[in-house]
């Protein structure tokens, strides 16, 4: 019981906030009407001596305790008085290195981690960093100004977000395919102009493209492959499949047996009757 209080009174500050060691608490409040405050864990992003990271030195505030409904808006608004925000990413967990930057779609985008998560927050000069751990707040997501929705209200806007538009789905999927096909001529073309073309050690990389191409099959060729392909098939149909068919088919068998068995009895007394003794 000692020790619980010991390591409670650890955990908590004089003035009753939750501390992480290493950390600084950052209180902020859904709305006004909200009494208790969330709090957010921030320190400046640091890695050891030989590790290299994407994210930007002296100018990078690492967050954690993000909780759903704080967006990545949302945490530029709030830190934005700090300083001027560069970027903000969250994320599951935890990377060194930015993932890479792709135009994100609005129909094909993954889904959000359903759930707190840890933010990556850039300033443009290493002051605003310096301002955010110093932040006492507390510090309020939805104001007048910038609302932000929850409950129903956020279901029926989600809700609606995911049923796309036809024409604006059409109009990305077009664009995609466009993309897509554009990539796939200069791959093409690329390997086309590299064929035959020995590398530095002299050595000739072999496609398919160099192949002779294959004669187009005549009507009674394709015909008898047809005819193959439904004997296979044929054969592997699976026989007696029901437990009724195969009971009476052990029935059948078991009856045409006996019937052998009688028909062989009586050909042998048969053979008996019509023997006789011939000493000579």
């Amino acid at each position: 019981m000692v020790a619980r209080r010991r390591k409670r009174a650890a955990r908590e500050s004089d003035s009753g906030v939750p501390t992480l060691p290493g950390y600084s608490a950052i209180p902020i409040k859904f709305s006004e009407k909200q009494q208790s405050s969330h709090y957010l864990y921030v320190r400046e992003h640091k890695v050891r001596e030989g590790t290299k990271s994407s994210w930007p030195q002296k100018r990078t505030l690492f967050v954690l305790n993000v909780p759903p409904y704080c967006t990545e808006e949302c945490l530029s608004r709030l830190l934005s008085p700090c300083g001027s925000v560069q970027s903000v990413k969250l994320q599951e967990k935890p990377e060194l290195a930015e993932s890479p930057k792709e135009p994100r779609s609005k129909f094909f985008n993954p889904k959000p981690v359903p759930g707190f998560q840890v933010a990556y927050v850039v300033f443009q000069k290493p002051g605003g960093m310096s301002a955010a751990l110093a932040l006492k707040g507390p510090l309020l997501v939805s104001t007048e100004s910038h609302p932000v929705s929850s409950g129903v209200l956020k279901w029926i806007r989600d809700y609606t977000d995911s049923v796309p538009d036809p024409e604006a789905l059409r109009v990305e999927v077009d664009a995609f395919m466009e993309t897509y096909d554009r990539k796939i001529a200069e791959e093409e073309a690329k390997a086309k102009e590299e064929e035959g073309v020995p590398d530095e050690e002299g050595w000739v990389k072999v496609t398919r493209r160099g192949r002779r191409p294959v004669l187009p099959r005549t009507e009674a060729a394709s015909l008898r492959v047809l005819e193959r392909e439904r004997r296979k098939r044929a054969r592997k149909e699976l026989l007696n499949f029901y437990a009724w068919q195969h009971r009476e088919t052990k029935m059948e068998h078991i009856a045409q047996l006996r019937k052998k068995f009688e028909e062989d009895k009586q050909r042998i007394e048969l053979m008996r009757a019509q023997r006789k003794f011939r000493p000579y």
